[in-house]
This record gives structure tokens, sequence and C-alpha cells, in this order.
């Protein structure tokens, strides 16, 4: 039994200073371990509640850049409108000065056609009033007196020379 005794007297003798680390356990466990707990659990929440204010803030960025996105989108397709009314417009006013200038373009040609006519007539009785002139100019000049003379004699030697098979 002095085994059982001793080990009474080591548990007795062991007692207080297990109520001592028992009280100790309690004492840091309230004056050390409930306030770093409370701040560590108080830090989670920060960090949790900072980490979905985050998330927020990114998904309502995420949100404004889609929307500057759609806006960007929209603006730059108005302006693409604009640019291809102002194209079709400018293309209209192309045509329109083309279709306007070949128009005086023809009615030039038209009215060059018809004083081309006028200058071609004009020319055509000119020409008709000159051949006729310088014809009876031509004619003039080769039935000269000298002309006429030879040609009366060779008429009248015509009518006085005997003529074959004929008459005196």
């Amino acid at each position: 039994m002095d085994i059982a005794s001793q080990l009474l007297d080591l548990l007795i003798g062991a007692l207080p200073t297990v109520i001592i680390v028992f009280l100790l356990f309690f004492f840091l466990r309230w004056a050390l371990w409930g306030p770093l707990e409370r701040v560590l659990a108080e830090r989670q929440a920060a960090t949790e509640g900072a980490r979905k204010q985050a998330e927020q803030v990114i998904a309502k960025a995420n949100e404004k850049m889609r929307q500057y996105e759609d806006a960007l989108r929209q603006a730059r397709a108005e302006v693409y409108r604009q640019q291809e009314a102002g194209r079709h417009a400018a293309v209209e006013e192309r045509t329109r000065i083309v279709r306007e200038a070949r128009e005086r373009a023809n009615e030039s040609i038209r009215q060059a056609k018809l004083e081309i006519a006028r200058d071609v007539e004009q020319a055509k009785k000119a020409l008709e009033g000159e051949s006729e002139r310088l014809a009876e100019q031509r004619i003039r000049q080769r039935l000269t007196a000298d002309t006429h003379a030879a040609l009366f004699d060779g008429f009248v030697r015509g009518l006085v020379a005997p003529q074959p098979g004929g008459r005196p």
C-alpha cells in the first residue's frame, strides 16, 4: 500500500496545483481568450463585411461599366447613323448635281446642234448662191469675146461648108 498512499499524498499535494491551473485557465479564458476571440470575430466580421462590400462595389462598378459600354455602343451607333445619313445626303446631293449638270450639258448640246443646223442651213444657202455665182463667173470667163468669135466662126463654117450626102 505504500504506493497507494504515496499516490494519494502526491494527488493531495498536486490538488492545489490542479486548482490553480484550472483557475488560471478560467481566468485566462475570461481575461485573454474571450477578448481575443471577440476581437478575432469582429475582425472576421469586418473582413467578411469588407469583402462583401468590395464585391458589391465591384458588382456596381461592373454594372456601371456595362451601362457605360452600352451608352458608348449606342453613341457609336448614333454617330454611324449620322455619318451614314450624311453620306447618303452627300450622295443624293452629288447625284442631283450630276443630274443637273448632265441636263445643262444636254441642253447645251441640243442648243449647239440647233445652232450648227442653222449654220449648216445658212452655209448651204450661201454655198448655193456662191456656187451659182461661181458657175456664172466660170461661164463668163470661158465665154469671152474670143471664145464667142471662135464659136460663131465654127457655127458659120458649119452652115457654109457642104455637108456630106446632102445639100449644097
